[in-house]
């Protein structure tokens, strides 16, 4: 099944494939060639950088240059799963990959056909596979969207998360997290025994560390906006996302996750894609209270919904 994409990867070319998260837009991660195809492809700023996809702790080891005490403990934990590490670069890693950073992003993804494709065709880039900006793709008839109905992508049906991966630097003291995902910095302190900073961003005038950061992200051509307080109007062009809140009324316009934030993330990026299909111009989206914020799940929706707004 993996045979063709395997061998468009070795020759350079660019293969789409699911993660438990999204799916990414995989290239060859020591061929300078089929790292810049993924960013005239996507559209995706030269200053954004990537995170590569490894398939066991042994190919760390190229792009890493030192594994602390604490890494071996998180990746021990965490991998393969929703865990992007960032450490400091070997000096062979290309620079195309990092925007010219010392620094490099190393996931090991969980997905079984992504640990197979990688096993076979090597560490590869894989930023998500959508046009840059848009929402990210969890399912391949997304990424045919975007790129076209002839594009190689490895159809595994829907993606299990369907929110990108946890970023955590650990180049320098105290880690942060520069992207909320599925593992929380309360978990990684359990494992490591040290707190973790929770950072909003890079600013717009530096290289971001870390993808997902810098520029307006996830967004649909509709306008994502929070439903404000004691808003009881309903808009006929709109879709609703409810998660705590009484509907305003049925209709298939008005989803309601009755508390199921595991649900919402995985049906995110789908609802907005689903929202530009039928033409509608708001997705109206309840805003979560600090009590719900405490999950790590809800934080990572907090995340994507805010920088959909942009």
């Amino acid at each position: 099944m993996l045979d063709r994409y395997i061998n468009l990867l070795k020759s350079g070319e660019v293969v789409a494939f699911p993660t438990e998260t999204v799916y990414g837009l995989g290239a060859d991660a020591k061929n300078p060639d089929a790292v810049k195809k993924v960013f005239e492809i996507k559209g995706r700023p030269s200053d954004n950088p990537l995170i590569v996809h490894i398939s066991d702790k042994k190919q760390a080891k190229y792009f890493a240059l030192e594994i602390s005490d604490d890494a071996h403990k998180l990746m021990d934990a965490f991998w393969p799963g929703p865990l992007t590490l960032i450490f400091k670069k070997k000096p062979q890693v290309l620079d195309i990959i990092t925007a010219g950073l010392d620094t490099v992003a190393l996931r090991w993804p969980k997905h079984p056909l992504s640990q197979q494709l990688i096993a076979l065709a090597g560490p590869v880039v894989a930023p998500s596979a959508n046009s840059s900006g848009k929402p990210s793709p969890t399912k391949a008839e997304h990424v045919k969207e975007d790129f076209g109905d002839d594009f190689p992508v490895v159809d595994a049906s829907e993606t299990e998360i369907g929110l990108e991966s946890t970023v955590l630097d650990i180049s320098s003291e105290p880690y942060t997290i520069y992207r909320p995902g599925a593992v929380s910095a309360d978990e990684i302190t359990k494992i490591i025994g040290k707190e973790v900073i929770q950072d909003s961003g890079s600013s717009k005038d530096e290289t971001a560390k870390s993808p997902g950061t810098k520029y307006s992200h996830y967004s649909p051509e509709a306008k994502v906006q929070w439903i404000s307080s004691g808003d009881t109007t309903f808009v006929d062009e709109a879709l609703y996302l409810l998660h705590s809140r009484p509907a305003p009324r049925k209709s298939d316009r008005v989803i309601h996750y009755e508390g199921n934030f595991n649900k919402m993330a995985h049906e995110l990026y789908d609802r907005f894609r689903h929202a530009d299909h039928q033409n509608l111009e708001f997705v109206f989206v309840e805003p979560f209270s600090s009590e719900q914020l405490q999950n790590p799940i809800v934080q990572a929706l907090q995340n994507r919904i805010t920088k959909a707004i942009g």
